[in-house]
This record gives structure tokens, C-alpha cells and sequence, in this order.
């Protein structure tokens, strides 16, 4: 535990979870997004190259689920900042014992959590309400040429998105099935 932070690890080795201490007064609140003394005890010791953010207008559109392959390879932690995602990592290294299992969890401005995301997970979310906004803060600079992406409705993977899906990127609809080869990173 940290003065501002509380983390707790998952079932997946290395993914975390990140409660902010919130604290409110009459002006409003403040919490910390990142500390990287903290965060270099949970793996991500590596400086900070991109802080990223994504908007999304509608509930159930699914984003991800997205990783990149070496030398690429990134830790992210990502925070939802207005609205409410259901957050969602896949072990994508090739020999971990929890290989292509999954876990994901609710993330808001209200609830304080944040996700820690260590290199060889593919990441991705679904938005829980209209207007969502987030921020990554990303150990590597994104590399198109070592992208890569796992079907958000493989059915080896099970995911449990808790809405029906209403929108996807193209891109994302096209992604490969694990049935076709994928052996991991």
C-alpha cells in the first residue's frame, strides 16, 4: 500500500489492479494517475514514451483486443476517466500458465481503479456508458508494423462482454480466430 494507491494483484501474473485514493473536498478531488516508484515495484520500470487517449461515443462498442510483438512489446496502464468501461486482458505469452486465460474488471472515474498491463497481454474494452474517455500511459511508442490483435468473440476465449456489441472498427471485426495458428508472443 502507498498514501495514494492501493494495488492488488489478479488472477493473470503481472496484471494489476490500481485503486486510487480519491480525495474529495469542497472544490472537488484529486488523485494521482501514475507514480513511477510506486508502479516500478509492479513491473512497469520502464520510462514512460506515449500517454494516450481514446474517446468513445457509444455504449457497447468494443475496442481491442490489441497487443504488440517484439521489440515492440509495451506495459500500459489504463484509467478511465469520464464514464465507465469493462476493461479486459488476455494472457498472450506463449509460455505462461495462464496462456490465453482472461480477466476483466470494471473501470471508472467513480470507482478510482486503473489496470496495469504488462508486456505480452492483449488489452482491450467495452464502453458501459455513452462518452467514455480514457487515458493510457504506455511504456513503448505503438509500432504498426508489430501490431497485433486476437477476435473479441473468439469462442475459445469465452470473453463475457456484459453488453451486446454494438460497434466494432473494421479492423477489429477482421482480427484472426485462435483456431487459426496463433501460438502466442
Amino acid at each position: 500500500m502507498n498514501a495514494r494507491f492501493l494495488l492488488e494483484e489478479t488472477p493473470l501474473s503481472g496484471v494489476c489492479l490500481m485503486q486510487r485514493i480519491i480525495i474529495d473536498d469542497s472544490r472537488g478531488s484529486f488523485s494521482r494517475l501514475f507514480c513511477h516508484e510506486v508502479f516500478q515495484q509492479f513491473g512497469f520500470s520502464k520510462s514512460i514514451a506515449q500517454i494516450n487517449t481514446s474517446y468513445t461515443a457509444r455504449r457497447g462498442t468494443v475496442r481491442g483486443l490489441h497487443f504488440q510483438h517484439a521489440p515492440h512489446q509495451e506495459t500500459k496502464l489504463v484509467t478511465c476517466l469520464i464514464g465507465e468501461i469493462y476493461d479486459v486482458v488476455v494472457d498472450v505469452r506463449q509460455d505462461s500458465p495462464t496462456f490465453l486465460n482472461w480477466y476483466g474488471v470494471i473501470l471508472s472515474r467513480e470507482n478510482g481503479k486503473s489496470l496495469l498491463i504488462p508486456e505480452g497481454f492483449a488489452h482491450g474494452f467495452q464502453a458501459m456508458t455513452d462518452n467514455v474517455d480514457i487515458v493510457y500511459i504506455v511504456s513503448a511508442p505503438f509500432a504498426p508494423e508489430s501490431e497485433g490483435g486476437l477476435h473479441y468473440a473468439d469462442p475459445r476465449l469465452e470473453i463475457r462482454w456484459p453488453l451486446a456489441v454494438t460497434d466494432i472498427s473494421e479492423k477489429d471485426y477482421q482480427r484472426p480466430f485462435l483456431s487459426q495458428n496463433f501460438k502466442g508472443i
